[in-house]
């Protein structure tokens, strides 16, 4: 079994550096790994279509520069894709549109293994992860309990029973959805609206309180600090689709100024 190296900076109290990408083209991991600059590339897999094929190849590349990955995950379909997920490599499951408690319950039992003691529904499979063998070992077994679990906060029912879902075992770290939140409470594109600012902070004191790491998403580099300040060392800088689109509105548009 691989080391799983999210799990391992948590462990050691250090801080973590994701990025996201929606291409399912495994040389972009390789760009990523080529920088040194990242623990981790979450596969924001809610958002673009992908196949079976290519998380196999995600965590390949990924696993020649020992890059981290994590996995985003629509709320339809979460038990299977969790687990195929995993057993393509992934080391952390990133779990969309939880509301409730029992969701958050829902998300640890589909990454933990099929015993008595660890009460999830993952069994035994010859899957990537645990190639050659059949699985089902110990081994096997603590390479699940090691895997990362990351639930989404952006709805307001999540919200209104925030205490409750922390203190789900198994839970490791929490993302702020200002953009669903905002949409869940009538305001949709208003995420510096004060109520949804509000519910920031108070989703990352009780994170802190309660043991369990609040992670940011952030667009620019100089947007961390004021979360610096609040005690957030966990975050995930841009997308590769707003990067290029970026770049190529900016310079094809100097380029068009330019050229009349």
């Amino acid at each position: 079994m691989r080391t799983n190296t999210i799990r391992e900076r948590l462990n050691a109290g250090l801080p973590t550096i994701g990025t996201h990408i929606h291409a399912t083209w495994p040389s972009v991991v390789e760009l990523i790994g080529h920088t040194g600059q990242y623990d981790y590339v979450e596969f924001v897999a809610e958002y673009g279509p992908y196949d079976l094929h290519d998380l196999d190849n995600l965590c390949r590349a990924a696993e020649i520069y020992n890059l981290g990955t994590m996995i985003k995950i629509d709320m339809a379909s979460n038990e299977f894709v969790t687990q195929r997920a995993i057993g393509s490599g992934f080391q952390s499951v990133l779990f969309a549109d939880i509301r409730s408690a029992e969701d958050a319950r829902n998300c640890v039992r589909y990454v933990r293994a099929d015993t008595p003691e660890d009460g999830g529904t993952y069994g035994v499979a010859t899957r990537r992860f645990t190639y050659m063998g059949y699985g089902g070992s110990a081994a096997y077994v603590k390479a699940l309990q090691e895997i990362v679990i990351v639930l989404m906060l952006e709805k307001k029912p999540a919200l209104d029973s925030l205490e409750e879902i922390l203190a789900v075992p198994g839970v490791d770290m929490i993302q702020w959805g200002p953009a669903d939140f905002a949409m869940s409470i009538g305001k949709a594109g208003q995420w510096g609206d004060p109520e949804v600012k509000a519910a920031e902070q108070r989703v990352i004191d009780t994170c802190l309180k309660m043991g369990v790491h609040p992670r940011i998403e952030l667009g620019r580099a100089d947007a961390a600090q004021r979360y610096l300040d609040m005690g957030v060392r966990h975050f995930c800088i841009g997308t590769d689709v707003h990067i290029l689109y970026d770049w190529w509105k900016n310079e094809g548009g100097a380029l068009r100024k330019v050229i009349g």
